[in-house]
């Protein structure tokens, strides 16, 4: 009895020690969880992860399942992960360009001197008749324009962009124009408006483009015979131009959701030869470049439309004979991203110095040595459907 139990008891032991425990399936890293196989989380929590996604990452991710293609391309996702993206540095980019060539980085990796290369972008328009410019970029979309008879609005984040047509008013021909774009809360739309002047004839016109319609309208109480100089920048749901008439600058505004013009003073500050226009942080800001190219002055309205509260923030010295274009970005540090005519470079007020990221793979030369860049957001917010070439 005894020899029988020892029998079985090593018997038992023996088939245990074969036994192997049942193994899980391990996914393969690339596989993307269907929302099936997450049907253990509440459906806000799950919304709750994903608006805190990088684009390039929700994009895999709209192919998971038909409940999260519908999800991910709702308008209240792509406005709530847009706020997420605004609020967030590392979703920042810098566009920059130069000649027709238009190439991308972080503008966190900027401030950290860690830019491994600008990457290049597929521009939309393929062979412009004149150099593209940047007019604009708001919410991850970003306004193309060459001038006089092209313009586009492209969001790069997700390589998706729309011709707008009839952007030349019939009437005008041959003309030269400029343009500004930003965003209607109130309406949720975006809009573009054109200031047209006829080459021949001395016509001038504006109009306003809505996404929303896809159509154009002529703006009323236009006033011609003023000159309108440099970028519209988009501020307290307006555009922004300085201009110029009968020796006297000022700032001009259309508002966007009223599609209102008014007017704003410039500082009582006469010292600089050359003014443009900025945006720092949510502010208005006038940079005021010197005849000597040697310093540049910072002024910012920290209450809008109020005189009396523009105030000199910095005096940005640089050692070359740089022109140097509008701050671009605070950092949370409070140091300055700065475009100079053929490089960035960073300024730290606490103790006014400038340092200059390396960005390899960009090169300036030539005649047209000179770097335009434009801040933008990575966001899911779709022009259009794509446009084939």
């Amino acid at each position: 009895m005894k020899l029988s139990m020892k029998r079985l008891l090593t018997k038992m032991k023996s088939e245990a020690s074969h036994r192997r425990p049942k193994r899980r399936r391990l996914r393969k890293r690339t596989e993307i969880p269907s929302k099936d196989s997450m049907g253990c989380l509440p459906e806000e929590l799950i919304e709750a992860i994903l608006v805190r996604v990088p684009v390039k990452y929700l994009l895999q991710f709209k192919c998971a399942s038909k409940n999260w293609f519908n999800l991910i391309s709702s308008p209240e996702f792509v406005k709530t992960h847009l706020t997420f993206s605004a609020n967030d540095y590392t979703r920042h980019i810098s566009l920059l360009q130069f000649r027709e060539d238009i190439k991308y980085c972080s503008v966190s990796s900027l401030f950290h001197n860690s830019v491994n290369e600008a990457l290049g972008l597929d521009c939309p328009m393929k062979n412009p008749p004149q150099r593209v410019y940047i007019s604009g970029s708001i919410n991850g979309l970003v306004c193309l324009a060459d001038g006089f008879s092209g313009l586009v609005l492209w969001n790069p984040s997700i390589r998706k962009f729309k011709k707008v047509f009839g952007f030349v008013p019939t009437q005008m021909r041959e003309c030269w124009s400029k343009c500004g774009f930003g965003y209607d809360e109130v309406h949720d739309d975006y809009k573009v408006v054109g200031i047209f002047s006829s080459m021949i004839k001395a016509n001038f016109e504006a109009a306003i483009y809505s996404l929303k319609s896809d159509s154009w309208r002529t703006l009323e109480d236009f006033k011609p015979g003023v000159s309108y100089c440099g970028e519209a920048k988009f501020v307290n749901h307006k555009l922004h131009w300085i201009t110029f008439r009968r020796r006297r600058m000022r700032i001009t505004s259309i508002d966007l959701v009223d599609e209102k013009w008014g007017k704003l003073e410039l500082p009582s500050y006469n010292k600089g030869r050359d003014l443009k226009l900025g945006v720092l942080g949510s502010d208005l800001s006038v940079l005021f470049n010197y005849d000597e190219r040697t310093h540049s002055d910072v002024w910012v309205m920290k209450e809008y439309g109020v005189k009396a509260s523009w105030t000199k923030l910095y005096t940005i010295r640089y050692p070359e004979n740089y022109e140097l274009s509008p701050p671009l970005f605070t950092y949370n540090k409070g140091e300055i991203l700065l475009a100079f005519k053929s490089t960035l470079a960073i300024y730290d007020p606490k103790n006014d110095s400038l340092t200059y990221p390396e960005v390899p793979n960009v090169e300036v030369t030539g005649f047209y040595n000179r770097i335009e860049a434009e801040l933008c957001i990575e966001s899911l917010v779709c022009p259009d459907l794509p446009n084939e070439d």
